[in-house]
C-alpha cells in the first residue's frame, strides 16, 4: 500500500469547516511511517543541515524519527511555558487561532542549519514563526520539509523568499 492512502480526512474537526488530515494510520503502519521518513531524509539530506527543528506536537513525531535518520540532533520548538530553561519566543497564527511558539536559547547558534520539519504545511504561519525563532539566535534554516501541503491555503507564501521547501504529499 502506498503511504498516501493512509492519511484519512475527517470533516469539521477540531471545529466546523475544517478538513482535518489525520496521521495517525500512517504512524500505526511501521513499513509505510519509514517510506516517509527515508523520502524525507532524501529531500533534506542536499540542504546539508546540522539539525532538526521540529513543532510541537506532530512536527515531533517526524523531526525525532529524521534526526537519527541523518545523524543530526533534534531541537524542539514547543509551546510557550513548556521548555524549562531560558527561551527565545515567536507568536504565529493558526487558520483557527493564535498561539506562541518558545525554543531553548542555547539550542542553536551561529553557523548551524537546522531543517524544519513538520507534519502540514497550512497557512504557513507557524512555520515562519519558526523560521524568524531560528533566525533570532543566529542560525538560518536549511530548508524546510513537509508530510503534507494543503496546496489551496498557499502556506509558501508566508515563508521567506528563498527558503527551500520539500513536500511530500501536496493535497
Amino acid at each position: 500500500m502506498e503511504w498516501q492512502r493512509l492519511i484519512r480526512s475527517i470533516p469539521d474537526w477540531p471545529r466546523p469547516g475544517i478538513l482535518f488530515r489525520d496521521i495517525t494510520p500512517l504512524l500505526g503502519d511501521a513499513a509505510a511511517f519509514a517510506q516517509v521518513i527515508d523520502a524525507l531524509a532524501a529531500a533534506v539530506r542536499p540542504w546539508r543541515p546540522t539539525h532538526v527543528v521540529a513543532i510541537e506536537a506532530r512536527g515531533f513525531i517526524f523531526g525525532a524519527a529524521l534526526a537519527p535518520a541523518l545523524r543530526l540532533g533534534f531541537v524542539p520548538v514547543r509551546k510557550k511555558g513548556k521548555l524549562p530553561a531560558a527561551t527565545v519566543e515567536e507568536d504565529y497564527a493558526l487558520e483557527y487561532g493564535a498561539d506562541r511558539i518558545a525554543m531553548h536559547a542555547d539550542a542553536l547558534g551561529p553557523g548551524t542549519r537546522p531543517v524544519l520539519v513538520d507534519d502540514l504545511l497550512a497557512t504557513g504561519g507557524t512555520a515562519a514563526a519558526c523560521d524568524r525563532l531560528v533566525r533570532k539566535v543566529g542560525a538560518e534554516l536549511a530548508g524546510a520539509a513537509f508530510v503534507i501541503e494543503l496546496a489551496a491555503l498557499d502556506g509558501r507564501r508566508a515563508l521567506r523568499a528563498g527558503l527551500p521547501v520539500a513536500t511530500l504529499l501536496s493535497v
